[in-house]
């Protein structure tokens, strides 16, 4: 039997825990699969595309391929399109040649954070940044029910952009009013690292809660704010883990092992930080 392969592509990709988590994924299942990092760059990434054989089995795919992988794809799926963001591609043989197939996972990911953390329903979400990320946090609003979503970004422009891309209703605040986004019962912060953290004096008095979609350092300095206040912070690192149980899902056809990805993420987690 052909031993099956998979990676996670981006650049830089050394920090990626994707491996980990698929890794553990693929142990779980009794799946003698590969999984590796790959670094590729925008300019190299649909020659790699074009060189899958049927050893492939799917890919995951973070900065900054994200769109650029799309001309690649046989196919990409609603929400990815209406993202303009493809996180996973799924290999597979058809009448002789390779199907690409390209999906969002991201939204999956954000939904089901937010859903274990107790908010299934969002009628009012803020959204801080304009990515590709925030894209996501857009179409996971509306999964969660939004009726009214405030999004603010340094990049105004690229805010309104996003606003009126993806299709759901959204209003952009300037970034001088990113308190009105903070005050929304539930808030998806975007940007890496602890760039939001010139955000802490804006957190309300009674925040509800957060998801910050970083998970290096945790808590963040936003996150400790809102949770010195009473709101419930979620790390990015649970997003990262659903969105990659769905990829295992996609990939694979098996029913995701949860638990224990979840278990190898947090022994790596301890052990990195």
């Amino acid at each position: 039997m052909t031993r099956r392969r998979a990676a996670v592509l981006g650049h830089p990709i050394s920090h990626s825990l994707s491996p980990v988590l698929h890794r553990a994924a693929y142990r779980a299942l009794g799946l003698a699969w590969d999984y590796d990092a790959i670094d590729v760059t925008e300019d190299e990434v649909l020659a790699f595309l074009g060189g899958l054989d049927e050893t492939w089995a799917g890919l995951s795919v973070t900065a900054p391929l994200k769109a650029a992988v799309i001309p690649a794809l046989d196919s990409v799926s609603e929400l990815a399109a209406r993202a303009g963001a493809v996180n996973t591609v799924v290999v597979a043989p058809d009448a002789g040649e390779l199907r690409l197939a390209g999906h969002n996972t991201d939204v999956a990911g954000m939904v089901a954070a937010c859903a274990e953390a107790g908010v299934v329903t969002a009628p009012s979400v803020g959204i801080v940044g304009a990515g590709g990320t925030a894209a996501a946090a857009l179409l996971a609003a509306e999964q969660l029910g939004a009726r009214s979503v405030l999004i603010s970004a340094r990049r105004e422009e690229a805010a309104a952009d996003l606003a009126g891309r993806v299709g759901v209703p959204a209003e952009v605040v300037p970034w001088t009013r990113v308190g009105e986004v903070l005050s929304r019962r539930t808030v998806i912060v975007t940007l890496p690292g602890d760039a939001a953290a010139r955000l802490a004096p804006a957190v309300p008095a009674t925040p509800g809660l957060l998801l910050d979609v970083t998970y290096h350092p945790w808590p963040t300095t936003l996150a400790r704010r809102w949770q010195e206040r009473g709101g419930v912070a979620v790390p990015g690192h649970r997003m990262l883990l659903w969105q990659a149980v769905e990829q295992v899902r996609l990939m694979t056809g098996c029913p995701p092992p949860a638990d224990d990805m979840a278990e190898a993420l947090a022994e790596e987690l301890a052990h990195r930080f």
